[in-house]
């Protein structure tokens, strides 16, 4: 048998259809191409988070339910996965299989195998998105919790009743907009709806391509909002780059690019800092904070491979701040210890 050396080599040779999904910044999936370089060492992982990559393998074998695998990898400098920790999770599936791949797996090897040394538990809500996209992409019912949710966003359940909301109700609603129809019961919800459903709603809709009309809503509500409100808006634009970058300018004229906005543009609005008006306006807000901050956030987005040959250029860019000036001095003393 020739020698497995890859995760998509063992998910081919074992007969199983699989799908890839990034669950480290934002829930989203990640194409059979794309994700074959990534596990060849021939591309790096697109969406690391604090060195790692973190992500879900679906698979299943003929009619069989899907198997989920939860993976958190380490990478390397060149935001590659790391060879011997992704040796030594194949090499690990490999030997509860016997050395064959081919076999089913049994329940009480799946339960072995979910509970690797590689595993992490997604948060709540990337749980209930992540749970919403795979029902949808794999042609499964949404959720028990489906059906109030479309009722309460509707209108036809009072709107008092809000607190018999399901997260993963919502997540299935707005995964599934466009499909059916949902797309202004969720706009109505941001003028309608307490600031509970609708700081649930910005937490699914963070994690998926939210339509034009939803997008210029949650803008509006950002822009009058009150400012502990407005991050939550903020990551809810993520799928939307010039709303992000509006969104991102507009706190910085207010003063509001603080601790908890820079993090949450790092975590879901990176896309927007590929602009480099709005990266050198976020670079300046972040050389206000603690030089440690500093450096631990410029560190997370410097790996982002879409964002990285831009802010390396803006170490060395003459036209900036001498706080900003200061803070990368710093980072460079730290790095060099």
């Amino acid at each position: 048998m020739t020698e497995i050396t890859t995760l998509s080599q063992f998910l081919t040779t074992a007969n199983t259809q699989f799908q890839i999904y990034d669950l480290g910044r934002r829930v989203q999936h990640i194409d059979m191409l794309a994700f074959h370089q990534i596990d060849s060492l021939l591309a790096p992982y697109p969406y690391p988070i604090q060195g790692h990559a973190q992500f879900a393998i679906v698979f299943w074998q003929q009619q069989q339910q899907p198997y989920i695998w939860f993976v958190k990898l380490p990478l390397d400098e060149q935001g590659l996965l790391s060879p011997a920790p992704r040796t030594q999770f194949i090499k690990m599936i490999l030997e509860a299989l016997g050395r064959d791949p081919t076999q089913a797996l049994t329940d009480e090897q799946q339960e072995q195998l979910a509970n690797h040394p590689f595993s992490f538990k997604p948060n709540q809500n990337k749980l209930a998105l992540f749970n919403a996209l795979v029902r949808l992409q794999l042609g499964q019912s949404a959720s028990s919790q489906y059906e109030f949710a479309a009722q309460y966003l509707s209108g036809q359940a009072p709107k008092d009743t809000w607190q018999q909301l399901g997260l993963q109700g919502l997540a299935d609603i707005c995964v599934r907009a466009h499909q059916f129809d949902h797309l202004n019961d969720i706009i109505n919800a941001f003028d309608q709806a307490p600031i509970e459903v609708q700081s649930a709603l910005c937490q699914c809709l963070e994690h998926i391509t939210v339509d034009e009309d939803i997008a210029e809503r949650l803008f509006a509500q950002m822009s009058q909002a009150e400012p502990e409100l407005k991050v939550m808006y903020l990551a809810a634009l993520a799928s939307n780059t010039q709303l992000s970058m509006s969104a991102i300018m507009q706190l910085d004229e207010q003063q509001l690019l603080n601790d908890n906005s820079l993090i949450t543009i790092a975590a879901r609005n990176w896309l927007a800092l590929k602009d480099d008006a709005t990266r050198k306006v976020y670079l300046e807000a972040l050389a206000k904070q603690p030089q440690h901050f500093f450096n631990q956030v410029f560190a997370d987005i410097v790996a982002i491979p879409s964002l990285r040959q831009g802010l390396l250029s803006d170490l060395r860019h003459p036209d900036r701040s001498i706080q900003l000036a200061t803070a990368i001095g710093g980072l460079f003393k730290a790095t060099s210890l």
